[in-house]
């Protein structure tokens, strides 16, 4: 099977009801089942080439995180952070997996979707297999994240594609080398045309808020958090490094090859934060990790 299919899953914050949507690769009754979350500002669509080359091995879930893409939005956007996107994950292996406990779940998350893992496999009793965390670890390098931060509140309208896809290639270059047709689709997954006719980006402007909120103090409270989630995961697990990261730096990668689970470290040249896992060799890493 070399198409997806798109479905939704109700899931619940503090605030009320939202639903979660999400792409389905492969055969549904598929014991073996691989999770694909994507980073804060991008959505499910990412792991198409990915999950159509694993689609023959796994069923392939992708979700879009709540305030992206085709999923709803939180009525209280303080609710934008792990623990809720943990919450709204554990609703979705119910729903994939329909309580079968013999089924094996293996999860690969870029970013912002490896720190869901990391706290979902963290958890006693979880049902991570194997994690993949690409590009993401316990400790966020505060420029990063201000960089990251600064581009999130940004409410940009553009007046037409060209010009919203030349933004999204712009603040995307640490991406690494992609051709013209792989820009275009990266700018597709992330462009939505509104009523106005405008060209705006796929999600809730209400993500910055958690951003906005860090102080020193917490962030170093979260970064201990973090490492102690870490120190707790016991399965296999694959460290995707961006060789010109600046959100994972690799004296903290070689520090998690020597703590918690001890994950193997893979580095990729010419690339920054985050892999897209587009191109053959890079997808061919996490194979050989996922099925090897």
């Amino acid at each position: 099977m070399t198409d997806a299919t798109s479905n939704f899953v109700t899931c619940v914050s503090p605030a009320g009801l939202h639903r979660m949507a999400y792409k389905e690769w492969g055969d549904r009754h598929n014991p073996r089942v691989l999770i694909c979350v994507h980073g804060v500002t991008r959505v499910g669509d990412d792991f198409d080439h990915l999950a159509r080359a694993l689609s023959g091995d796994y069923r392939v879930i992708c979700p879009d995180v709540v305030g992206r893409g085709r999923s709803g939005r939180l009525l209280n956007p303080q609710f934008y952070r792990i623990p809720q996107y943990v919450s709204d994950m554990v609703t979705l292996l119910a729903r994939v997996t329909n309580g079968r406990d013999a089924e094996t779940v293996d999860w690969f998350g870029t970013s912002m979707g490896g720190l869901i893992g990391l706290g979902l496999a963290s958890l006693p009793g979880n049902p991570i297999g194997k994690l993949v965390l690409n590009d993401i670890g316990p400790v966020l390098e505060p420029a990063a994240l201000q960089r990251i931060g600064d581009y999130i509140g940004q409410d940009l309208r553009f007046n037409s594609f060209d010009e919203g896809a030349q933004f999204i290639r712009d603040v995307s270059a640490s991406f690494g080398p992609h051709n013209e047709q792989e820009w275009h689709k990266l700018a597709t997954d992330v462009l939505r045309q509104d009523a106005d006719g405008k060209w705006v980006r796929h999600y809730d402007m209400g993500l910055a808020l958690p951003f906005r909120s860090v102080t020193p103090e917490s962030a170093k409270a979260d970064e201990a958090m973090l490492w102690a989630a870490y120190d707790a995961v016991q399965c296999p697990t694959l460290l995707v490094r961006g060789a010109n990261s600046d959100l994972l730096t690799r004296a903290t990668a070689q520090a998690m090859t020597q703590r918690g689970p001890k994950a193997t470290l893979v580095e990729i040249a010419d690339v920054g934060h985050a892999p897209t896992f587009i191109h053959d060799d890079q997808i061919a890493i996490a194979r050989k990790f996922l099925l090897g």
